[in-house]
């Protein structure tokens, strides 16, 4: 068996006449934390919905502990438990409570009965520090708190990997630090993450490896002090000047 987690080799998807990704590999071993950068448009968010089975590749192959989780008669849901995904617009359940939302998922999927549900979910509830607002629906928190909820409630699958799609991209800025914490403490606690992101410092300072994506291909990857620093590409090096001005 192969010693990474998740082997990502050739992936391509089109949408009609619009190749979106073209012919990615990326190898993700237990505790990367990878950041994966470029501009809107490039392939990242779709990279991801591709890796958590959202999307159907044309081609390639995903594999999770060395299983090809394209080939037939693979069980999504029971692989999205352990590759979950954090979306950028939350995608909570609005009719359900915040401690609801935490414990859908592993009732359905992982068949826990509700005591252990609930237990679990108040585990990483309180975690993200969102246990006084367990009985709250959705639209009585901010977004900052929906994103900790989301992140619960992923996490209280317990995921061999993380995905998270831009998920501080809909947040008002002082409500950013609050989710970028949340991904550190996680990060430190060795959780295995895939994060796309405009969030520069995070990629830097946070992260194990940054990928560089340009018009659906990997253009450059590696170290993050070696990527920022000291960019290999033209197309990196312009993308880094603009990206890190902007958020100066």
């Amino acid at each position: 068996m192969s010693d990474h987690i998740l082997e990502i080799s050739r992936l391509s998807k089109s949408f009609g006449s619009n190749t979106v990704l073209k012919d990615i590999s990326l190898n993700v071993d237990k505790g990367d934390v990878i950041s994966i950068i470029g501009a809107s448009g490039s392939g990242k968010s779709t990279l991801l919905r591709c890796i958590n089975l959202l999307e159907t590749p044309d081609s390639g192959e995903i594999r999770f502990n060395g299983v090809n989780m394209l080939s037939r008669g693979t069980a999504a849901p029971r692989y999205r438990a352990q590759v979950g995904m954090v979306f950028q617009s939350f995608n909570l359940f609005n009719n359900m409570t915040v401690l609801e939302n935490c414990m859908v998922g592993q009732r359905r999927v992982l068949g826990r009965n509700r005591a252990d549900a609930k237990t679990h979910a108040m585990q990483y509830l309180e975690k993200v520090g969102m246990a006084p607002y367990v009985n709250a629906k959705p639209r009585q928190i901010s977004g900052g708190q929906k994103q900790r909820v989301a992140i619960a409630r992923a996490m209280a699958m317990d995921p061999k990997v993380l995905l998270f799609d831009e998920p501080t991209s809909a947040l008002d800025p002082e409500m950013v630090g609050e989710v970028l914490n949340v991904m550190q403490n996680l990060a430190e606690g060795g959780m295995t993450m895939l994060v796309v992101t405009h969030e520069m410092s995070f990629a830097r300072d946070v992260s194990t490896r940054a990928v560089y994506m340009c018009d659906g291909v990997i253009l450059e990857q590696g170290a993050p002090a070696e990527l920022f620093s000291n960019p290999k590409q033209p197309r990196t090096q312009e993308f880094l000047r603009r990206i890190l001005a902007r958020q100066m």
